[in-house]
């Protein structure tokens, strides 16, 4: 099965990590492409590319202010990306509960690690 585009999936867009950092800052506040140019130490020709991307998905909204450009998250497009991920959460506290319920009966009957030195 073919890989969709970048510029057309919500998941491929944010499987690059400096999509992710721009989405953690947009999720704060609004911000202007040179506030994000200058808190990611970005060029800011490469962080106008992630942010179009970021656009054409859906991720992200502009509005202008002036000469400025300002992005923001949108929050009904990331939900899907939260939910799915969420799945995963899920699976792994309980395999973590399991671990500790394992460790606890281990100790309880005596036959835990000696974690003296």
């Amino acid at each position: 099965m073919a890989r969709a585009a970048t510029t057309t999936d919500a998941f491929n867009a944010v499987a690059e990590p400096r999509r992710r950092e721009i989405l953690s800052l947009l999720v704060v506040q609004e911000r202007p492409v040179g506030e994000i140019v200058a808190v990611l130490r970005l060029d800011q020709p490469s962080v106008s590319k992630h942010l179009r991307v970021l656009r054409d998905v859906g991720l992200v909204r502009v509005r202008r202010k002036g000469r400025h450009k300002l992005y923001r998250t949108v929050p009904d497009a990331i939900r899907p990306m939260h939910e799915w991920t969420a799945t995963f959460e899920r699976y792994w506290r309980h395999q973590l509960h399991r671990v500790k319920e394992r460790a606890e009966a281990l100790e309880a009957a005596g036959s835990g690690p000696d974690l003296k030195a």
